[in-house]
């Protein structure tokens, strides 16, 4: 059915005759007749019947009117959203990976239900590979990832990235280690050569991170336990039983046993991303969501992105 037909059936039952109709759309008597007659084809039934010198509505005129009210609000609202009218409404899937869960996600989606309640945003956990293929796949609209300095990522064409900032790593180990708190050198790693090293049983890139630190230093590592729980990676060293490389947001609170060694240049950072698929940052809810994310982060991490604070507009 014809958005304008419906139209003119509001405003029939609105002002009672075709002469008025015709006055307030600027369309003759005999073109909304017209109008009315297809529309009578279009839905098979009829929606006017003579009275006197004017018409009224049928019974299904009236019923049709009840839903063409409905139809066009939806629309016009529809029109809205798009245009970036009005307050952002509407669903975003977001895809984030678990350290960042807490210092930067959740104050920022309290921010965002504060200010704008009619965004549903909707949490799913998943290391970068698993989040990059739900973007692709049309099941996630946004997604925190990160890659190491060290082992640079490759992101598809088809995403738009916005780098919200970096944070160090640090080498958890058991504590009395002398000069712990200390920067890491290649020297004091390579007293490491025979320790049992932790690294993420759901990704590769902590184990890439971890072999091409340690050749740096002369040795290769032994990864013996692949853990990721970062809650039981810390367990773990303080039970004396591995070492392991944590970001530096993972790394508090911080825990009786454990002592944080910054890695410095040896280790290199860990970059975050927001990223989405090309054209989806159009989308007002996305890009809003965006924007709450990257202010939270700007408190929390390193700002080393060199973008604007409206680069998301873009």
């Amino acid at each position: 059915m014809d958005l304008t037909r419906l139209r003119l059936l509001v405003e029939l039952d609105r002002l009672g005759t075709m002469a008025a109709v015709s006055e307030v759309t600027g369309m003759g008597t005999s073109a909304v007749s017209k109008h009315f007659a297809v529309l009578e084809k279009e839905v098979g039934v009829r929606l006017l019947v003579p009275d006197g010198r004017r018409v009224r509505l049928t019974p299904a005129g009236h019923r049709l009117v009840e839903h063409a009210v409905g139809i066009l609000a939806r629309v016009e609202a529809a029109r809205a959203e798009m245009a970036g009218e009005g307050e952002p409404t509407g669903p975003v899937n977001l895809v984030t990976f678990i350290s960042v869960a807490t210092p930067i996600v959740l104050p920022a989606l309290q921010r965002l239900r504060e200010d704008h309640p009619g965004i549903d945003v909707r949490l799913i956990e998943h290391e970068p590979d698993e989040a990059l293929a739900l973007l692709q796949s049309g099941d996630a609209d946004l997604a925190l990832v990160y890659e190491y300095s060290l082992v640079p990522r490759r992101f598809p064409d088809t995403l738009r990235l916005h780098r919200i900032g970096s944070e160090p790593l640090l080498l958890a180990q058991p504590s009395g280690i002398p000069g712990g708190n200390r920067p890491m050198t290649r020297e004091r790693l390579r007293d490491l050569a025979e320790a049992s090293w932790i690294s993420n049983s759901r990704g590769s890139d902590e184990d890439e991170l971890v072999q091409r630190m340690c050749a740096a230093a002369g040795f290769s590592p032994r990864i013996r336990h692949r853990i990721d729980n970062l809650d039981v990676v810390t367990s773990l060293v303080a039970a004396g039983r591995g070492v392991g490389v944590l970001p530096k947001l993972a790394a508090a609170p911080r825990r009786r046993g454990v002592v944080h060694t910054p890695l410095g240049e040896i280790g290199g950072v860990r970059r975050a991303y927001l990223v989405g698929r090309t054209g989806g940052w159009a989308w007002r809810p996305i890009r809003t969501v965006g924007h709450y994310l990257r202010s939270v982060a700007r408190e929390v991490l390193d700002d080393d992105s060199g973008e604007s604070p409206d680069v998301l507009d873009a």
